[in-house]
Order: C-alpha cells, then structure tokens, then sequence
C-alpha cells in the first residue's frame, strides 16, 4: 500500500485555475472518492482507519516542508488531525449537557429540601432547656453558686449572654 502525498484533485486545468484548497488525498486501498484536505472536518468521522492513517501521514510529508509555502486549508487540516476532537480527544460530556447539569443539581437540592422540611414537620417540639427562660435561669444559678468567677457569668463586671442562644 503506498502513501501518495497531496495532489491536484483536476489535472487538465491550467494551474492559475486549481485552487490549493482543492488538493486531495487518493486512497489506492479503497476505490473511494479522494479525500479533500479543504473540508477535513466534515469528513474524518467518515472516513475507515486506514483512510485516516494515510491522510495523517500525507499531512506528515506536507508538514516537513516550509510551513509558508502550505495554504491556509493545508494548516488547519494538519491542526485538526493533530489537535481534533476525535480519537482520545474525544470530548467525554457531549455539548450543551450543562443546563441538564444545572437542573439535575437544583432538582437534587429541591429534593433534599423537601426531605427536610418534612422531617422537620414530624420531629418533636425543642427540649424545654433551649427556652429562654430555661436559660436566663441557667445563667442566675451561675451567678449564685460562682461558676467560673474570673472570666465567666459570675466576674465582675461580665456584659456576655452567659448561656442564652
């Protein structure tokens, strides 16, 4: 099997009329059309592995020459099989899955949410210790039995809440 590298897609036209974006890739494995380098994009998820292996080896050759001399659609088509979205560049999450993420996190929220609440609707009133009235007394019979008297409730001149939440 032998490797052509890029051609003249027309060979009778005059030369000022071949445009280089018109250059081609003949496939001598298979009797398929030739491969145009202009539109390689379009064309590589088509294309068998053989035909893929011999374009990127032509753009191989091409690439060895002064890059000046190689037109623009030469470039990006030795970018694209160098740098493309194909192969192990494979883009793992498919385009436009971002809002699906997004609503699939505020669902997943919204869910748990409501988990809540109606956990919350079913559990018991608060102990009767978290009342403010439990601890203001809490904080009196501190100050009466001296509890911590240097830097707590019972110091002189203490301005915190003591134990009230």
């Amino acid at each position: 099997m032998s490797v052509s590298l890029l051609r003249p897609a027309v060979r009778a036209l005059p030369r000022a009329t071949v445009a280089r974006s018109t250059l081609a890739v003949r496939s001598y494995a298979s009797s398929s059309a030739p491969i145009l380098v202009s539109n390689i994009e379009a064309q590589w998820k088509g294309m068998t592995p053989e035909e893929q292996n011999e374009v990127h080896k032509s753009l191989e050759q091409l690439q060895k020459k002064d890059w000046k001399q190689l037109s623009l659609d030469e470039k990006k088509a030795a970018y694209y099989v160098a740098f493309g979205p194909h192969g192990p560049r494979t883009p793992i999450v498919p385009p436009g899955s971002g809002v699906r993420v997004f609503f699939g996190i505020v669902g997943v929220v919204g869910v748990a949410g409501l988990i809540y609440a109606i956990t919350r609707s079913f559990a018991p009133p608060p102990v009767k210790t978290m009342t403010r009235e439990w601890q203001e007394a809490t904080n009196e019979q501190q100050r009466r039995d001296k509890v911590n008297p240097f830097s707590g409730v019972a110091s002189e001149g203490y301005k915190g809440k003591g134990n009230i939440q």
